[in-house]
């Protein structure tokens, strides 16, 4: 098999490096790198030696050469990485917010608070989508919504006596650092 040899212009070739530079400036390194690969390939290096000189997978670097032919530019540009598509639409989200708003008594829960898991059951109750109940605080983030955490305070104790047991009594039943023996 032979090896992809890129050949264009001086003109191009510097365009091509001024291309390079704005990139690196502009922080997005990928880009660099690949532009960087193409002038090493114009150069007359195959496609394993610019994988040593980068340090790049010699398969990355074919890939960026052959993208680099068919497409010029645009094809070694970073692209938008798709993802998973999000479970809930917008009109999801709004409704979930308003349902989250309402509390979760007026939901028809017997608690006054909501929980992750909680939440993620009414997704999964009402639009029929299971989400993990850690990636259920995201969502909520990303709604506008902020996650509490409860304060432990025992419910019918009066607060002198909470605060004469941890002033008095708790400081007493904490264990003391024993003295050195013989002195």
């Amino acid at each position: 098999m032979r090896p992809r040899m890129l050949q264009f212009s001086s003109k191009k070739r510097a365009v091509l490096a001024n291309l390079r530079k704005e990139a690196q400036r502009a922080g997005a390194y990928r880009v660099a790198k690949r532009l960087h690969a193409v002038l090493l390939n114009a150069d007359g290096r195959t496609s394993g030696e610019v994988s040593r000189i980068l340090e790049a997978p010699r398969s990355a670097v074919s890939d960026w050469l052959r993208n680099f032919d068919a497409q010029g530019v645009e094809g070694i540009l970073e692209g938008h990485r798709c993802g998973r598509p999000p479970g809930l639409t917008e009109q999801q989200r709004v409704a979930l917010a308003d349902i989250v708003d309402s509390g979760p008594v007026a939901y028809g829960l017997d608690t006054g608070v909501w929980t992750s898991p909680k939440v993620a059951w009414v997704i999964h109750e009402e639009f029929g989508l299971s989400y993990d109940p850690r990636h259920v605080r995201r969502l909520l983030r990303e709604i506008g919504l902020s996650v509490q955490r409860p304060r432990r305070v025992l419910a019918r104790a009066s607060p002198e006596a909470q605060d004469r047991w941890q002033r008095y009594t708790y400081p007493n039943l904490k264990k003391k650092p024993v003295g050195k023996a013989g002195r």
